[in-house]
């Protein structure tokens, strides 16, 4: 498949989406090379810079490439929200088609995916909040309303992984993550922002900073840290299983699936 046929004749964003650990970056883009993609993140902790390692971002050798957004915007405690997210997305999605290129949303953060799949509308900074929809703000006119039928320019796809699967995966991304650049990175970072943030709290820093200090086992923090792993991926699958729309495929089937059908929209 020629990615500028690609680019010239689908109008579709593709989105990735699934629990931590269960391969969505890794299909987003070998799916992007094939068909001129261009990859946004939806991982609420890919924002933060300076936490590269601890959030397992993709490098740029692991990028291979492939353009990248969502990543590194804000200063972890900087306020970043889900209406600043859907604002900046919707902005590279715009830029991206411009180009040519077929957008591609890869993340976990379901919130982030739904405020763009089903267009959420959010009042005014500091409106009150909608008691049927407490993700949206009431103007002067009307109530907003959130999961509305899903936006047609989208295809969901869900990395399907069964349980001990992904806990294996899990297992293996600590044993790789726990390594002296992470150290490294935690010192700096509780060095710059203390323990202040929820950024700082919700992530790998914790367990890796406990060790460092001695006051844990370097094997009590792996396993610390895939126990709260394990209970995110838990609380994604539960989020996405409201959203009927999602074509859940194994990881391996993501990659051809995704090909056939741009080829079968091509041939409409």
């Amino acid at each position: 498949m020629s990615s500028e046929t690609t680019s010239n004749n689908f109008n579709k964003t593709i989105v990735i989406l699934g629990p931590t650990g269960s391969g969505k970056t890794g299909v987003s883009i070998k799916i992007a090379k094939a068909i001129g993609g261009e990859i946004i993140s939806a991982d609420s902790r890919a924002i933060y810079k300076g936490m590269d390692i601890g959030t397992a971002k993709p490098s740029l050798e692991e990028q291979d490439g492939v353009p990248h957004f969502g990543i590194d915007l804000v200063e972890p405690g900087e306020r970043f929200t889900v209406a600043d997210f859907k604002k900046y997305a919707e902005e590279k999605i715009a830029e991206i088609q411009a180009r040519g290129h077929v957008p591609i949303i890869a993340g976990g953060t379901g919130l982030y995916i739904d405020a763009l799949v089903y267009d959420y509308q959010f009042g005014p900074e500091g409106g009150e909040r909608s008691a049927v929809n407490p993700h949206h703000r009431k103007d002067n006119e009307k109530e907003m309303t959130d999961r509305k039928e899903l936006c047609s320019n989208y295809l969901l796809i869900g990395v399907k992984t069964e349980p001990e699967v992904l806990r294996e995966r899990l297992r293996l991304r600590a044993e790789q993550m726990f390594c002296p650049e992470l150290y490294e990175e935690t010192k700096r970072l509780v060095t710059k922002y203390g323990w202040d943030s929820q950024a700082m709290k919700s992530n790998i820093y914790q367990f890796a900073w406990q060790y460092m200090e001695g006051k844990i086992s370097l094997e009590r923090a792996k396993e610390l840290f895939v126990y709260d792993d394990w209970h995110l991926a838990k609380r994604q699958m539960t989020w996405f299983k409201r959203t009927p729309e999602i074509i859940w495929l194994p990881l391996e089937k993501i990659y051809p699936y995704v090909l056939k059908y741009i080829q079968d929209e091509q041939r409409r």
